[in-house]
């Protein structure tokens, strides 16, 4: 409803959802200005460290992330090389680079606006609106401080500020739009005569021989990864909190002390009409745009009840012009301050004088006020009590983490003794990879990079012992321990035999479809036909036809002037396709739409560029440099700079 208000915020949440948000609220809050010590350094940004500790959490929240994109298709171990490594910290080296640049440019955002941003996210609102007790709950609930958790978020926007300065300075050639819209619309008339790799399977005959030869030098398709059965037990605060009972005088009296954390703010019920200047507006200057909200300012003077009928016919609103104006009910630092200044002057049924904001002219009607309210006690007890038990849990977490530590050190051949003494359970993975395994919904990642390293270091594979106490997450513990390791290895052909001679068969009815296909094409090239060619069809890069994106550019690939041309195409499943291509049509014009969006993407691109540039230059002017050599890129081979 608020579309027109708040559209000049779009670009800011936007980035808060994806950048800032996905990072301290869905995968877990967590502090980065923790001690941070020098000789734990993993690079440094000029004289600033950034720890092992510091790259272990941003690793950790990058897993998160993707596992929770793609589910369970997601395989942990596209993180478990060098070059991820190196990935992470060099996002974190920018990061750096780019708060320094921000200081030095004294680059500053407003704690009003980071306000705003907090209270527009939401995860932290509740029906709608922002909810502080949602809000400090879920912050308690990671570790994390409402200071140090709006400073992070300010440092973000500080350097979005310096990218979005740089991204906006980009410029597209014309002849570069010109010349990519020509490409994408460019279509060629073709026909097709497939060879399907499924017709000659029934003509093969594999051998042993094959089979063992195919299994020979493929075993690395065939090895089973190193496995353990593992047990292991995990304290968080929940545990603690689980046996704390808070009396009901005592929850009485922290909302007695507490009241206006329970209040409701006022809220309001609002119409408007908005005028606007320019192509698509009420006029094409401001000055029209005035005088056409003067005119139906008089008239509402006049007769205030044709208010919504006047809206559906003048406002420019797109969100509420067709509900009459109506924009529902807001609170306080949720509209821009004109209109906010002015709605709340108001009293129900008055009409305002012309307001005047950064997206036009408004006239605001007053339809309803909810004034403030505290909640009951009944109604908020239960939050009250999770708090209070939350707080004391802190208080005696430090003691059960001490016992929990030095229980799983001293009686190190089993978990049994500090489940008991903490009313903890032993859980069980029976198959877990060195890559560990995606977390539950909704529950953290308990096999962190940290606690796998612990469960398949080699004193734990071979004395079966208890891992240390690992900090998995904030306020959370855990311990684990090998049952039964089963070393990576190569699965017998005996076992594999049937996926081999599966994939041979593939492998050699493709061959035979593409020998077959190249027969075709030198048998047309010295007596033409038609015969077996599909109806001619029309393809091109923005219609496929369901081609996959190689065969496309095998298409498109020969210059028009060459054409006619047959050409070989490998197609999906291993088949062939010879296709004819007979002609190319090259479009004169093209839609301005689809030529302003295409615009804005190249832009967006050329951008992105630009900010990469940036940063490098930055990271290099900053002097960020990584220290250990676990953590740099791998140097190009001489075969890769030959390709």
């Amino acid at each position: 409803m608020f579309d027109s208000i708040r559209s000049h915020r779009r670009w800011l949440m936007f980035f808060l959802i994806v950048l800032v948000f996905p990072s301290f609220v869905i995968t877990g809050i967590y502090s980065y200005n923790q001690f941070i010590s020098a000789d734990d350094a993993v690079a440094r940004v000029g004289d600033t460290p950034i720890s092992q500790q510091e790259f272990d959490i941003a690793q950790r929240q990058q897993l998160e992330r993707l596992r929770g994109m793609f589910g369970s298709d997601f395989d942990p171990k596209m993180f478990d090389t060098r070059e991820a490594r190196a990935a992470t910290l060099d996002g974190l080296l920018s990061q750096r680079a780019l708060e320094l640049e921000a200081q030095r440019e004294g680059v500053q955002v407003t704690a009003e606006r980071v306000r705003q941003l907090i209270a527009a996210e939401p995860a932290f609102q509740q029906s709608g609106r922002f909810d502080y007790e949602r809000y400090k709950t879920l912050l308690q609930a990671q570790g994390y401080s409402e200071q140090g958790f709006e400073s992070q978020v300010r440092q973000d926007l500080r350097r979005r500020a310096l990218l979005q300065a740089v991204a906006s300075s980009s410029v597209v050639p014309r002849a570069v739009t010109e010349h990519l819209r020509r490409l994408i619309d460019e279509e060629r008339q073709v026909r097709e005569l497939r060879f399907n790799a499924s017709d000659f399977r029934a003509k093969l005959a594999v051998t042993d021989e094959q089979i063992k030869s195919f299994y020979d030098a493929n075993q690395d398709d065939f090895r089973q990864p190193e496995m353990a059965k593992v047990e292991y037990v995990i304290l968080t605060l929940d545990d603690i909190a689980r046996d704390i009972v808070v009396p009901e005088s005592e929850a009485l009296a922290y909302y007695e002390q507490n009241k206006a954390r329970f209040g409701a703010d006022e809220q309001r019920k609002a119409s408007h009409i908005l005028f606007t200047a320019g192509d698509g507006g009420t006029a094409k200057d401001k000055a029209g745009a005035r005088k056409k909200a003067e005119e139906i300012l008089a008239q509402l003077r006049t007769n205030p009840k044709d208010f919504e009928r006047l809206a559906r016919e003048y406002s420019k609103d797109p969100g509420s012009a067709a509900n009459g104006g109506d924009l529902g009910q807001f609170g306080r630092n949720m509209m821009v301050k004109p209109f906010e200044d002015a709605a709340f002057k108001l009293k129900p049924g008055e009409i305002s004088d012309i307001v005047e904001s950064d997206f036009g002219f408004h006239i605001i009607k007053l339809t309803e006020v909810m004034p403030a309210q505290t909640k009951p006690f009944a109604q908020v007890r239960g939050d009250i009590e999770a708090d209070l038990r939350r707080q004391a849990a802190q208080k005696k977490f430090a003691e059960a983490a001490e016992i929990f530590t030095n229980t799983v050190y001293e009686q190190s051949d089993s978990l049994r003794p500090v489940a008991d003494k903490l009313k903890l359970q032993v859980q069980t993975v029976d198959a877990l990879p060195r890559t560990g395994v995606p977390a539950r919904p909704g529950t953290p990642q308990i096999f962190t990079q940290r606690l796998l390293e612990a469960v398949f270091s080699p004193d734990s594979i071979s004395g079966k012992r208890n891992t240390e106490a690992i900090e998995i997450a904030g306020n959370t513990l855990a311990a684990a321990r090998i049952i039964e390791h089963r070393p990576a290895q190569v699965r017998p052909l005996a076992d594999v035999r049937d996926q081999v001679k599966q994939r041979v068969e593939q492998r050699e009815a493709s061959r035979l479809a593409r020998e077959a296909a190249e027969r075709r094409i030198a048998e047309l090239r010295k007596a033409p036909s038609d015969a077996g060619f599909s109806p001619v069809r029309t393809i091109g890069r923005s219609k496929p036809e369901g081609l996959p994106p190689a065969a496309i550019n095998s298409i498109m690939r020969p210059a028009a002037g060459e054409l006619p041309q047959l050409v070989l195409v490998e197609l999906d499943g291993g088949s062939f396709g010879v296709f004819q291509v007979q002609s190319a049509r090259l479009p004169e014009a093209g839609d301005p739409a689809q030529q302003a969006q295409l615009t804005r993407g190249l832009q967006q691109a050329f951008g992105a560029a630009d900010d990469a540039a940036y940063v490098a230059a930055l990271k290099e002017k900053h002097k960020a440099v990584v220290l250990k050599a676990d953590f740099k890129p791998v140097p190009p081979t001489a075969a890769d700079k030959k390709q």
